[in-house]
């Protein structure tokens, strides 16, 4: 089990990047994503919110393009986690989920509390690395590193450094 779970990667951070940031931080991803590739982690969970998580799936599916055996899987809180999202990230989530090599929804009802924490969970719990952007320790990424730190996932902060 361990070893399936040293083959797979998952990604947390905040929602907002700021633009003087973003090419910096696409770079980082970028490396990283490389590194772990070639450290052989070929499965990346993301939990396809707005912000990070979208921009790591873009970043995974380029370099999917390089190497077909990396795979792509949206963990999704509930049935409608776009629901209040407006048209332009609906239709990115839409195009993102068309990519993805596999879906898992992590609940299969409506939006309720508590079901991100859920999704948090899960990437955790089936994961060996978490890829992180969190620069405020008060926040749902922060929660979720810590919960990577205490399960012995390796967590690489691409806001630090």
């Amino acid at each position: 089990m361990r070893a399936m779970l040293n083959s797979a990667a998952c990604f947390t951070g905040h929602r907002r990047i700021p633009k003087t940031e973003y090419e910096h931080v696409k770079h980082k991803l970028e490396k990283t994503i490389s590194q772990l590739v070639g450290q052989g982690v070929l499965r990346y969970l993301n939990g396809a919110a707005r912000g990070f998580d979208t921009l790591a799936a873009h970043v995974v599916l380029m370099a999917r393009e390089d190497n077909p055996a990396i795979k792509l899987v949206m963990a999704l809180p509930c049935i409608n986690q776009d629901e209040r999202w407006d048209e332009t990230d609906k239709e990115t989530y839409s195009v993102l989920l068309g990519q993805a090599d596999e879906i898992i929804y992590v609940s299969e009802q409506p939006y309720f509390d508590g079901c991100m924490k859920a999704r948090n969970q899960y990437l955790i719990d089936n994961s060996g690395t978490c890829v992180a952007y969190m620069k405020r320790g008060r926040s749902g990424t922060s929660q979720t590193v810590r919960l990577a730190r205490e399960h012995g996932l390796t967590v690489i902060n691409l806001a630090e450094g």
